[in-house]
């Protein structure tokens, strides 16, 4: 009983055994992929579940190699942490956590393109059994903005074969970047004998990528206005980013459906003289076509598509054809445009310059220019509007009729478009002097006097001058104008003179005559009387004041010698008397005694002398004695 008892306990054992081991595992979970960017640091985590405590818990990471081989990189137990030596993250990892709250986390610092690898989180636990988890690794580079280079040659429609459009290149990228290309938004894709595409792949030593792919096209005339351009995709963590290249443009040559040949200048219509700017241009685009102009058999050549007629005449009016031929097929198309050169003849006067018509009669005259538009006339006198008709009539003509008329033929629809002739018009009859205004004439004595006689008359007359008393003048100028004959003498006077302009022709005579009356201006002065000095004076200063109260008398205008002359023997003369007076006032004869008088006395002596002054602006008359006290009049 007792061995049953022992073997049945053992049996028990074993079984609770095998139960606890089938339901007590490890379990490890982990991210499938960690992606960050090259540089950056990756944080690898590892969570697990087991029955055993942190003490029977052993941690183990792996790395699996390009050769898919396990390396181990990180061991850990409940006694120790140990990196491993030699691997490529010896010095760039380390683990945080202790597993006991089930959970590492594995640490690479300055991730490198070959860390893109998988790592294996590996937890062994003493009782239960092991497990492992995996995650995947990830690294990232944007890569460098992508370029685009169009071909430099232009693309030719007619090229049999695929043409290449450009070159789209993207640089150090990790992982490979993709490129696509577009024309005006469409993406292109190899189509048999249309579209191909052509990728390259280069590995960077630094193990980055650079793609660059190549597009050739079957070329269509509706590429000359597309716009191509790629688009550049690249993986980043967390998604997927796209860039774009510039949009570029190519040249298709094509040949054209159709010619135009236009004048270019002037603008409206064409006169001659102008100069003609012919432009051809054909819808096509080929460096192998040649354009040339031709009219007849005249054949020019353009530069720049374009020619240029200079001074043109209505020679030059036709139809003008504009071909553009392709050199490589010899095929041509054509375009034509027609020119007319507008004109305008010399303007024709009848009847012909000169011409003579009698003084009162009529004059008719017609000015006509063929023209190939329509035309307008006017008749112009010395600038004025004198007719707008292209018949000109001069009724009852007078010398007013006379002169130059200029006709003005111009083509109003055209600007400075014009042409002119002139008729001279004399008018026939006897001479007529042009009266001056003023004939009576006052000139100063000794002065020249500039006369002037306008006569006109046709044939132009002939004028000479003569005086009342016979005499003839000699002309100082004479010039015949459109007014008439102009004829100037330059008279000096010395006496009134009567002067005479004659004006003579084979059809009759004519005369005006100039009175001139010779005048002498003269001067007057007037001085204020003054006293003569006191006896205390001396004889000289009175008779200088004695002689400036005499007033000078009044004299025709002579010379200024005379008038000097007369000045000083005035002067003497009072002097003269002064010193007379000088010596019987010395004497005594004048005051009744000698010696110096008294001047305390009474000076109403009736024998004192005076001296009587009197001045031409005033009646009064003032008495001085020899005191120099005044005397009224009454008391003389």
């Amino acid at each position: 009983m007792a061995v049953w008892d022992t073997a049945s306990l053992l049996v028990g054992l074993l079984v609770l055994l095998h139960t606890r081991g089938a339901w007590a595992t490890v379990e490890v979970n982990m991210e499938d992929r960690v992606e960050v960017f090259r540089g950056d640091t990756a944080r690898l985590t590892c969570m697990f579940k087991s029955d055993d405590g942190i003490g029977g818990i052993t941690i183990i990471w792996f790395c699996v190699t390009r050769s898919d081989e396990r390396q181990k990189i990180y061991f850990q137990d409940s006694t120790m942490k140990i990196v491993d030596r030699g691997t490529q993250f010896t010095d760039r990892i380390s683990v945080n956590g202790t597993g006991a709250n089930g959970e590492v986390v594995l640490t690479i610092n300055d991730v490198r393109l070959a860390d893109e690898l998988e790592f294996i989180c590996f937890i062994k636990s003493l009782t239960v059994g092991s497990a492992e988890g995996r995650t995947k690794l990830r690294v990232f580079e944007t890569p460098n903005r992508p370029t685009i280079e169009a071909v430099q040659t232009g693309v030719s429609v007619n090229q049999q074969s695929l043409s290449k459009i450009g070159v789209c290149e993207v640089k150090n990228g990790f992982p490979k970047p993709n490129i696509t290309w577009y024309r005006d938004n469409t993406p292109l894709r190899d189509v048999q004998d249309e579209v191909k595409v052509v990728p390259s792949i280069t590995s960077e030593s630094s193990g980055l990528f650079s793609v660059k792919s190549e597009l050739s096209l079957k070329v269509t005339k509706e590429d000359k206005d597309a716009e191509f351009y790629c688009e550049v995709n690249y993986l980043v963590p967390g998604g997927t980013r796209m860039t774009e290249t510039d949009r570029i443009n190519i040249t298709v040559y094509y040949p054209p459906t159709a010619v135009n040949v236009w004048v270019q200048s002037p603008v409206g219509k064409i006169k001659e003289g102008d100069s003609i700017e012919l432009h051809c241009h054909g819808n096509g685009n080929t460096p192998s076509s040649e354009l040339t102009i031709s009219k007849g058999d005249v054949e020019h050549t353009l530069e720049a598509n374009m020619l240029v007629l200079h001074n043109v005449t209505r020679l030059n009016s036709g139809n003008y054809r504009c071909t553009s031929l392709d050199m490589d097929t010899f095929e041509g198309i054509s375009g034509n445009t027609t020119v007319f050169v507008h004109y305008l003849n010399h303007a024709v006067v009848i009847p012909e310059d000169p011409v003579q018509v009698a003084q009162g009669q009529e004059l008719m005259a017609t000015c006509n220019a063929l023209s190939s538009l329509q035309t307008n006339t006017a008749w112009f006198k010395d600038g004025e509007l004198v007719s707008r008709s292209h018949t000109l009539i001069l009724r009852d003509t007078t010398y007013d009729s006379a002169g130059t008329y200029v006709c003005v033929v111009t083509v109003p629809e055209i600007e400075g478009m014009e042409t002119s002739g002139t008729l001279h018009v004399d008018v026939w009859g006897p001479p007529e002097i042009t009266r001056p205004d003023d004939t009576e004439i006052e000139a100063s004595f000794e002065s020249s006097v500039d006369l002037r006689c306008l006569a006109r008359g046709f044939p132009s007359p002939n004028i000479t001058w003569n005086t009342s008393d016979g005499k003839v003048l000699k002309t100082t100028s004479e010039k015949e104008t459109e007014a008439g004959v102009q004829s100037v003498v330059s008279v000096y006077v010395t006496s009134d003179i009567t002067a005479f302009c004659n004006a003579s022709s084979e059809n009759g005579t004519d005369s005006v005559t100039f009175n001139i009356k010779a005048t002498i201006h003269t001067t007057t002065q007037v001085t204020t009387t003054q006293a003569i000095a006191t006896s205390s004076t001396s004889l000289s200063s009175a008779t200088v004041k004695a002689a400036s109260a005499i007033p000078p008398k009044k004299s025709k205008k002579e010379g200024s010698g005379v008038i000097i002359a007369v000045i000083i023997i005035c002067i003497l003369l009072l002097a003269i008397l002064g010193s007379v007076l000088y010596f019987l006032y010395k004497k005594g004869k004048i005051c009744g005694r000698s010696g110096k008088q008294d001047l305390t006395k009474d000076n109403s002596n009736k024998d004192n002398i005076v001296v009587e002054m009197k001045s031409d602006n005033t009646e009064e008359a003032i008495l001085l004695g020899v005191n120099g006290e005044k005397i009224p009049p009454g008391d003389q």
